[in-house]
């Protein structure tokens, strides 16, 4: 017989900027197309640290208390109505975004795209920093026992790389530069690996980030300041742009080979000035994405078989108690993936 469940939980709020504190909230009930999930493990992304420290992100404002958190996996504990309950008990992996059905980037399959979108931890949809969390059950991905519950969290930014790589048409034999060696781009290296790149460049200001871009497969680094006239130079077919910026960017596109393709995944500055005649001349293709879409089966396929490392981007873990301290943990230059664990900490 089943324990249970509780009627009321604990989750990691922000109340302000600057300001996150722990209160009880109702256990949230799955709607007849959801299931509820016990939360195991959720990563934390940049965009968590911004909202902590400037209460915004472009147009996203929070004027109400916030639950943070985006990326996470957990066990499946309860389910609506409508859902086999053959489920409880399993584990999955969270994409925390619940589209419009009838919109026509949803139709067209593009639902990442969809104008009506509710994205965890996006204001003012409340995120995953709780010890429960709601999900429409099509998007609780169930995984097998070799992936952990970090890895299972992970399976987000990893849905970026790949939203990316099919972005940039990589494929055996790319040459692919990787520009930012923080979380995404170790990421990004990883997948451009998996998806056939036989050669893959990372460039960073950071000595340590580029001593990581290397343990984790990079075939060379550069530093992106000393090996800028190198970097320029490279020739590659695909750029894939992590870091936000501004020089990043124009070095970038200048290392692309003619026919390049440049996907820009790092979020920088609003406006940037743009080399058109380069672009031109060259007729490369300049574009971005905006979170995924069908790439979790992708995801976990690509750690169950070892072709992508979670668990080794893993470098803090935190309880509900210590977020605030998580956040400010997340910003250091060694550390890749914090990791919120709701029900034990560290």
């Amino acid at each position: 017989m089943r324990e249970p469940l509780p009627t009321e939980m604990r989750a990691s709020v922000l109340r302000q900027a600057g300001e996150v504190v722990v209160e009880n909230r109702p256990v949230p009930v799955p709607a007849s197309d959801e299931v509820l999930v016990r939360v195991g493990s959720v990563g934390i992304c940049g965009s968590d640290v911004h909202y902590f420290k400037e209460g915004r992100i472009g147009d996203f404002v929070v004027e109400s208390p916030l639950v943070l958190g985006h990326e996470a996996g957990g066990v499946i504990v309860a389910v609506g109505a409508d859902v086999d309950p053959a489920r409880v008990g399993e584990r999955v992996s969270i994409e925390p975004q619940r589209p419009s059905p009838t919109s026509k980037q949803t139709m067209s399959g593009a639902y990442n795209l969809c104008p009506h979108m509710e994205f965890y931890a996006t204001p003012p949809i409340d995120g995953a920093f709780a010890e429960y969390v709601t999900i429409q059950s099509h998007f609780a991905f169930a995984v097998p026992e070799n992936i952990s519950d970090d890895a299972a969290a992970l399976m987000e930014p990893l849905s970026v790389g790949i939203a990316a790589a099919r972005k940039a048409g990589i494929t055996a034999g790319s040459r692919v530069l990787v520009t930012g060696a923080g979380p995404i781009g170790i990421i990004a290296l990883q997948v451009a690996r998996a998806f056939g790149a036989t050669e893959v460049i990372v460039s960073d200001l950071d000595a340590e980030r580029r001593a990581q871009a290397l343990a984790f497969g990079a075939d060379r680094v550069l530093d992106a300041i000393a090996d800028d006239a190198e970097l320029r130079g490279l020739g590659m077919d695909v750029l894939l742009e992590c870091s936000g910026a501004t020089p990043a960017v124009r070095a970038g596109l200048e290392a692309l080979a003619p026919a390049g393709v440049a996907v820009l995944v790092g979020m920088g500055a609003d406006e940037i000035a743009l080399p058109i005649p380069l672009i031109q001349n060259r007729e490369l293709v300049v574009t971005g994405i905006f979170r995924y879409n069908n790439t979790w089966p992708t995801a976990i396929d690509l750690v169950r078989t070892g072709r992508v490392d979670l668990d080794g981007l893993v470098t803090g873990g935190f309880g509900l108690d210590e977020v605030e301290a998580a956040l400010l943990a997340s910003t250091a230059s060694t550390s890749l993936k914090t990791m919120i664990r709701p029900g034990n900490g560290a």
